[in-house]
């Protein structure tokens, strides 16, 4: 493999939408880029649009393809139920045009309003600042708060859909594997153009998220797996995705599609071969690993994790560890009495060695406890500052770094840095 993987951007790469013009792509197709980026495609008998990004987006959107064309928008496509993909449809849209999403749009919209208070809170970690910065530039340029839309659709897709618009023809695909269970792509043949919107995660050629730090439902390895298949069968000549640019060449995207699918595979197989040996997760999350021939980023999501995800998705929560887990008292309830007995500066002490001497989880295991216990203790906040910075120089992962980065903010907070 020639390693362009992880040449691809990480998603730390993304940012909001600007007032500039939309992007030509040719074979008339316009991008406005933004968190997600919206796609015009404009049609004999008005356009079609897909995806809209966040709310406060919509309207600059809408601006730069009004820019272009300004006839009815016929129908506006949705290729998931995240924020960032639906928040500006009730600016996009028009009287009468139709709102298409695969058919579990609704249970995953209803998802983020039942859980709109935790999610927000757990994402604001990742991504608080960014999108205060896009709402303060959206503000500059004239466009005022916008909320964001709570879309219903008025075409569901439940498997494949054929759609003619002013003589363009779209074949709509479910592909429920992808980032959200309400995932679907748009397919466009005689330009041999795949819209996949988040099918892969954020950004191509890097290991998904089967489920995200922030919190989601989680996502099946092998319904994940087959959903790529769609990909592969089509083999377009152009990947055009959620997030930055195009991906080009039906050689390249086979090839980076074909490798995902067997380092999921592989990852998914060892797991499960673990687990009917009898192997404790915390081990299989250190010891399985993609085959070293398969060239991967992981930029995004992480193999540790998913091995996680894959062992709770099949097993759930109860990991026969220990007879502690069966009941609603959190390990840390014990931390004063521990930190009492063995000493705070004692347990600091170990973990300053942990620490010094490679092994940062350890130090932080140790830390937990004492400021548990002593929440202002500064020599165990210091060896916690430090054992974070350790991991957070070793890694380039957007969700572990923006988690390491608060971690390390919040230490500081307490520290009175």
């Amino acid at each position: 493999m020639s390693g362009i993987h992880r040449e691809r951007p990480g998603a730390a790469a993304m940012t909001g939408a600007t007032d500039a013009p939309a992007v030509d792509l040719g074979d008339n197709i316009y991008m406005s880029p933004g968190w997600t980026n919206s796609y015009l495609l404009p049609t004999d008998d008005g356009r079609v649009v897909i995806n809209t990004g966040m709310g406060f987006e919509g309207p600059l959107h809408r601006r730069a393809f009004d820019a272009l064309d300004t006839s009815p928008v016929r129908a506006v496509l949705l290729t998931q139920g995240h924020y960032d993909h639906v928040g500006g449809v009730d600016v996009m849209k028009d009287a009468g045009s139709d709102v298409v999403a695969q058919a579990n749009f609704t249970m995953w919209r209803d998802d983020n309003e039942l859980l709109e208070g935790f999610r927000s809170r757990n994402s604001a970690f990742a991504f608080i600042d960014a999108i205060l910065a896009a709402m303060e530039y959206a503000r500059s340029v004239g466009v005022g708060a916008v909320p964001q839309a709570r879309p219903e659709p008025t075409v569901v897709v439940d498997d494949r859909l054929e759609l003619t618009v002013g003589g363009r023809e779209m074949v709509l695909i479910a592909t429920p594997g992808g980032e959200t269970f309400d995932s679907m792509v748009v397919w466009l043949p005689e330009s041999k153009t795949l819209f996949s919107g988040n099918l892969f995660g954020p950004p191509f050629g890097h290991v998904p998220n089967l489920v995200t730090i922030r919190g989601d439902r989680y996502r099946d390895a092998l319904t994940y797996i087959r959903s790529l298949d769609v990909v592969r069968e089509l083999a377009p000549e152009r990947l055009v995705t959620g997030h930055f640019d195009p991906v080009l060449g039906a050689d390249r995207i086979v090839e980076e599609t074909a490798t995902l699918q067997e380092a999921m595979q592989s990852v998914h197989d060892q797991t499960v071969e673990g687990m009917n040996a009898g192997t404790d997760v915390w081990t299989l999350m250190r010891t399985v690993k993609v085959p070293d021939h398969l060239d991967v980023g992981e930029g995004y999501g992480q193999t540790k994790w998913n091995v996680r995800a894959i062992w709770e998705n099949y097993a759930g929560w109860f990991h026969h560890r220990s007879t502690t887990e069966l009941y609603g008292v959190p390990p840390m309830a014990v931390a004063p009495e521990v930190v009492a007995a063995a000493g705070a500066d004692v347990l600091v002490g170990l973990a300053r060695t942990h620490a010094d001497e490679g092994r940062p989880v350890e130090a932080l295991q140790l830390t937990d406890l004492v400021l548990a216990a002593e929440p202002g203790h500064r020599g165990a906040l210091d060896v916690a500052t430090a054992a974070t910075r350790d991991l957070l120089g070793g890694t380039e992962n957007f969700w572990e770094s923006a988690w390491l980065r608060r971690s390390i903010d919040k230490l500081g907070k307490r520290a009175g840095d």
